[in-house]
């Protein structure tokens, strides 16, 4: 065995290389360097950013680019990394929980305007289907009552304690 073959990166038999490069991993860098990949220096690390917050970072890698396209190959040991480790992440996770915040608001908004516009339509079908209730024999304290335990209309809660014989409890049980 030639010193000329270690320097190449050829696989030595019996496996004196396998520490440094794998077999899977020679077999790879042949077969890419029959594609015509050039090897890109300078490069320090590679960082992916996963889901979640995730970062799939390759120190010192090696890395190797496509002539014909913007395709590139990295080989290096990965580890994965949380984004709040990473100093620069910190800024894009504290966006992304910005965004999340101001989306549940717009749909808390928008959930409460549904809500008031069918508590007004059920207020305007309840106001077309009573009229000016006869409130005769009923202190208007008992009627407010009624109103701001049940959330009644005043007419509903004149009509209640009028089919309950003034009783304000079983009125808004009723209304309930």
């Amino acid at each position: 065995m030639s010193l000329e073959e270690i320097d190449s990166g050829d696989e030595l038999a019996g496996g004196a290389l396998e520490g440094t490069r794998g077999r899977a991993e020679t077999k790879a860098r042949k077969g890419l360097s029959k594609l015509g990949l050039k090897k890109v220096d300078g490069i320090n690390r590679v960082v992916f950013r996963r889901p979640k917050g995730v970062l799939f970072v390759v120190s010192n890698p090696e890395v190797f680019k496509s002539p014909t396209s913007d395709v590139y190959i990295v080989f290096g040991e990965g580890r994965v990394e949380e984004q709040s480790q990473n100093p620069f992440g910190n800024t894009s996770l504290l966006q992304q929980e910005a965004v999340d915040r101001q989306a549940q608001e717009q749909a808390r908004q928008a959930a409460l305007k549904s809500n008031v516009e069918k508590a007004a339509k059920a207020k305007a079908v309840e106001d077309d289907d009573d009229e000016t209730p006869d409130e005769e024999g009923l202190t208007a304290a008992d009627i407010e009552v009624v109103m701001s335990q049940s959330g009644a209309s005043r007419a509903k809660a004149v009509k209640a304690l009028r089919n309950q014989n003034g009783d304000i409890l079983q009125a808004i049980l009723d209304l309930a």
